[in-house]
């Protein structure tokens, strides 16, 4: 009859499993989702995971959910049970474990989670050990490996259980250090007397996890080292052993006080070096890589060894290159880039020399593997596709190339530049003398074997000093003439967009390469073609001077490529150009400005007037941007008082930007462009804007006002940044009129957000806080003296119903930023005295700031608290906590009130008993002491706290939606 009960009971989470797993309705798995998400929190939980625990006749996925939530409430709800039913739940825990002693293992994985945050929990259970070995019994050998293993990963792992810092720093020294020598006796017994202990993986990451408090030393002297050595001739255990050896590497990185542990492991280490060369040879990656990494990690832990004694460690290095000589899928070699930099840190200080010119032979032999490594693979007989279609693959081999770029320069370092170069040189070189007879446009044989060292020379670029003089003389005039074979011929030009800098010191060679790169925009390839577009902007911006008197060919190019291109390539060879104007004679900025730019406007006037739909209103969008480019690269120096030419031009376009934005108010792409060029005409041309800011101001607001996009606030942030009070040559009518410009553009705000619910203007949202922020730095008198002041305040009450990261932060940091200039000293003011003194706050701005705290403060305690509690994002707390302790800082009592009010509206049971009241008094108590800044850990954690019980999800419910388990006993 109970059974039959029981099975009633837990009949609607069954079915709820059931739904999770099978192939139903979205709306159905929702719906199961949520009750069980529920169920998870109930009270009911506790008697009902018991249940289908023990019935035989539950299936084993519905029992690993029951095992998941059972956990879950222990470490969350622990105080939902009376004190003395918790040791009856330890009793039963330890009942069930034994009835899974034998599997399903993922079950008794949960289980022993779940006796491991018991016992943290238990502060009175002292014989934890004691009592869950005789409970399971000798012949239960891997459970309590498994419940050994577990107990320290969740004592160190920090869960915000229901104890206090202080009882849990009693609790890990009883259950670990107190515990760490007889766990070891445990371990070193079972070792002895289990003939299959070395090959148990359970028995090797049981020692993994005790190494957090049973010392390196004590291992290695132990018999246990012979056993996590031997598990490495074992496939079952080799990866366990692996993961054992790297760990004991973890507690000798303070070489000087670990040596003597070292100079027992390493003899250790490298009587495994032959292994690099058996697992090579067949073929097996898993253990190569596994062989790698401790090797790799080895020199990681000792790297400063090494370079001390290269002599002595000089085998270790060895190894490593050997490994990643080795290295026949390229699968491995990563795992030792981190030690190759961290060498060449230490060898390229002056105090290593020694071991500089000691390993300089493998360093330079590194380079070689390294360039073999870069090359493409040969494709299938048949096959034209590199990869044979596996594009992530291919993915995986770009960015490979990339790391190992880096792996490239760390040699440069250390054998130097010209003998890297040297290398890449003699590479091509080889290749021209065996092949390039017998190539032509349409085959280039063994092309993969040019290719990498192009790729290499790329790569080193950002090592070779432009005055270089060695090695480049000779190779740039060589890469200019090598074969047109699509990837050689883009990584050519690639490596030459790397060397504009020497370029513009060797002029002689400009004029080849030039010819070269321009060449390649009429190619085949697309990717040729962009690399051609990016070599020709660095061309132009390191050889801008030597091209300065070219501006008409410069100009006749132009026009000819430009609307082949895509709209990358086009602000890149922009850029070029525009670099080069950016040089010209001051008399001639203008004509230079107006002959590249006036074409791109008859672009963009032409695609206006057709821009019917998404994809015509992108390219008004991409050529608008190519005007911005101008505006920000072309910046001539002007003295005060006199035209500037750029403005000059700036004038005449401006007309026809308003134009276009009042024709496009709902294409959002051409707004945002538009607005980013009148941003940059005001940053890159500041004061010299003075004459047209009335007309541009009008032009923002008027946009913003017909078409209710951020992007006009974000323009108009730049105007409040560049006029404010007290800005270099800047005349206190015109930072007036600023300010009098940042309130209208408020109000308009105010009155769109009066329209529309915050969750539909996010972005608008997240741009006018940030706006007003600054407008808060600069105009601090102002803003708070500002008849909006209260009304901007409370619009930001309703942007912290949000959910979303940006306008949030946006928004809490409008409040952080202005509750600053309630201080003294503002942290964030931008200003210093005319005698240059740090801004000091007047006191009745203070006043005024701490009136309208205490004024609106309730209702803004409330939003953030609640907003911690259950909707912000994790990435607004540091912002959030900020904002109450910065309120109890200015109005300690008021905010106490605020925060107890606020505690008040919180369901009922939602707390533990007596919670609320601790946060509280621990709160008084910072106060009483002047430890203000304490408040803000105290309400993160109670937040924190809160949000992990109440409103994140539990474990278990994710899995039960993906593929059904596979389990093993």
């Amino acid at each position: 009859m109970a059974s039959k009960e029981a099975g009633q009971a837990f009949a609607p989470v069954l079915a709820a499993v059931a739904t999770m797993q099978g192939n139903v309705p979205r709306a159905e798995k929702t719906q199961a989702h949520e009750f069980l998400e529920k169920f998870q929190k109930s009270i009911e939980a506790w008697t009902t995971t018991h249940a289908l625990l023990q019935s035989p006749d539950v299936p084993v996925e519905a029992k690993l959910f029951a095992a998941t939530t059972l956990k879950g409430k222990i470490i969350f709800d622990l105080d939902q049970l009376p004190p003395d039913a918790v040791v009856a739940l330890r009793d039963s825990v330890l009942n069930l474990l034994v009835a899974f002693a034998s599997g399903p293992r993922p079950i008794q994985t949960q289980l022993c989670v779940c006796l491991a945050s018991l016992a943290i929990q238990m502060v009175a259970w002292k014989d934890v050990l004691a009592l869950v070995g005789s409970a399971l019994g000798s012949s239960a050998g891997d459970c309590v490996l498994e419940f050994l293993k577990i107990l320290p990963e969740e004592v160190t792992e920090g869960r915000k259980i229901n104890l206090s810092e202080d009882e849990l720093l009693v609790r890990t020294k009883e259950l670990l250090e107190d515990n760490a020598e007889q766990v070891m006796q445990l371990m070193i017994q079972y070792s002895q007397s289990s003939p299959t202990a070395a090959t148990n993986p359970r028995l090797l990451d049981c020692i993994t996890s005790w190494l957090r408090e049973i010392p390196a030393a004590k291992v290695v002297e132990s018999p246990l080292m012979d056993v996590i050595i031997k598990a490495l001739d074992n496939d079952v255990s080799f990866d366990a052993g692996v993961d054992c050896v790297c760990t004991l590497y973890r507690d000798t990185k303070d070489v000087d006080e670990s040596l003597p542990v070292i100079q027992a492991l390493y003899p250790r280490l490298m009587a495994l070096r032959p292994k690099i060369a058996e697992t090579a040879e067949a073929e097996d990656l898993e253990a190569f890589k596994g062989i790698t990494r401790m090797f790799a990690e080895a020199g990681e832990a000792w790297v400063v060894l090494v370079a001390r004694l290269p002599g002595e460690f000089r085998g270790l290095v060895e190894a490593l290159l050997e490994c990643c000589a080795r290295d026949w899928e390229r699968d491995a070699i990563s795992l030792t880039f981190m030690f190759w930099y961290e060498l060449k840190q230490y060898i390229t200080l002056e105090r290593y020399g020694e071991a500089r010119v000691n390993f300089q032979d493998i360093f330079s032999q590194l380079v070689d593997i390294m360039v073999k490594h870069l090359e493409y693979p040969s494709p299938e007989e048949g096959e034209t596709d590199l990869f044979g279609g596996d594009r992530e693959q291919e993915e995986k081999f770009r960015q490979f190339r990339h790391a190992m770029g880096d792996v490239l320069k760390d040699c440069c370092a250390v054998v130097g530049v010209s003998n890297c170069l040297g290398k890449i040189y003699q590479l091509i070189q080889q290749w021209v003398g065996q092949y390039a007879s017998q190539a032509s446009n349409d085959h280039v044989p063994h092309w993969q074997e040019l290719e990498a060292p192009l790729f290499g020379l790329r790569a080193m670029g950002r090592m070779v000093d432009p005055e270089e003089s060695t090695v480049l003389g000779q190779l740039i005039p060589l890469i200019v003439q090598i074969p047109d074979q699509e990837k050689v011929r883009f990584q050519a030009i690639m490596a030459l967009a790397r060397y504009t800098e020497w370029t513009a010191l060797h002029p002689e060679t400009l004029e080849a390469q030039l010819n070269y790169v321009i060449s390649g925009f009429h190619h085949s390839s697309q990717e040729v073609v962009q690399a051609s577009a990016l070599a020709f902007k660095f061309l132009g911006t390191d050889c801008q001077k030597l091209l300065g008197g070219h501006i008409a060919q410069l100009h006749s190019f132009y026009e000819s490529v430009l609307d082949k291109l895509k709209p990358a390539s086009q602000e890149e060879v922009t850029e070029g150009v525009a670099a080069v104007v950016s040089v010209q004679p001051h008399e001639k900025i203008y004509e230079s400005y107006k002959m590249f730019c006036d074409p791109i406007m008859a672009r963009i006037m032409n695609l206006a007037n057709n821009a019917q739909d998404e994809e015509g209103q992108r390219a008004v969008a991409d050529h608008l941007q190519l005007i911005t480019i101008f505006v920000q690269v072309v910046t001539p120096i002007v003295a005060p008082g006199e035209e500037n030419p750029a403005v000059k031009y700036c004038g005449e376009v401006l007309p026809i930007m308003t134009t276009i934005v009042m024709n496009f108010t709902s294409s959002t792409p051409i707004l945002e462009r538009v607005c980013r060029c009148w941003r940059y005409m005001i940053i890159s041309y500041r004061t010299g804007m003075i004459s047209l800011l009335p007309t541009l101001a009008e032009s923002i607001a008027n946009g913003f006002q017909a078409s209710r996009e951020g992007c006009f606030l974000w323009a108009t942030d730049a105007v409040v940044r560049e006029y404010s009070d007290g800005a270099e040559y800047v005349d206190q009518a015109t930072s007036d009129a600023v300010f009098q410009f940042y309130e209208q553009q408020a109000i308009a705000f105010l009155r769109i957000l009066n329209d529309l619910p915050p969750e539909n203007l996010p972005d608008v949202i997240e741009d006018f806080f940030r706006l007003s922020s600054d407008a808060v730095r600069y105009y601090p008198k102002k803003c708070i003296s500002s008849s909006l002041a209260v009304p901007i305040f409370s619009a930001a009450l309703s942007a912290l119903t949000l959910q979303q990261v940006d306008p949030l932060i946006a928004t809490l940091h409008y409040y952080r930023d202005l509750f600053s200039f309630a201080f003294d000293k503002p942290m964030v003011s931008e200003f210093t005295t005319p005698e240059g003194q740090p801004y000091s706050t007047p006191p009745e701005v203070r006043e005024a700031v701490k009136a309208l705290i205490a004024s609106q403060g309730q209702p803004l305690a409330q939003r953030v608290l609640t907003g911690m509690m259950f909707t912000f994002p994790g990435d607004c707390f540091p912002d959030a906590s900020g904002v109450i302790m910065t309120m109890f800082e200015l109005l300690p009592q008021e905010s106490g009130a605020w925060l107890q009010s606020t505690l008040q509206m919180l369901p009922a049971g939602s707390m533990k008993q007596g919670e609320a009241e601790r946060l509280l008094k621990n709160v008084s108590d910072k106060v009483q002491s002047g430890e203000t800044r304490k408040i803000r850990a105290l309400l993160q954690d109670f937040t924190n706290s809160y949000r992990r019980r109440n409103v994140a999800p539990r474990d278990g419910l994710g899995r039960l939606e993906a593929t059904r388990f596979r389990f093993s006993g």
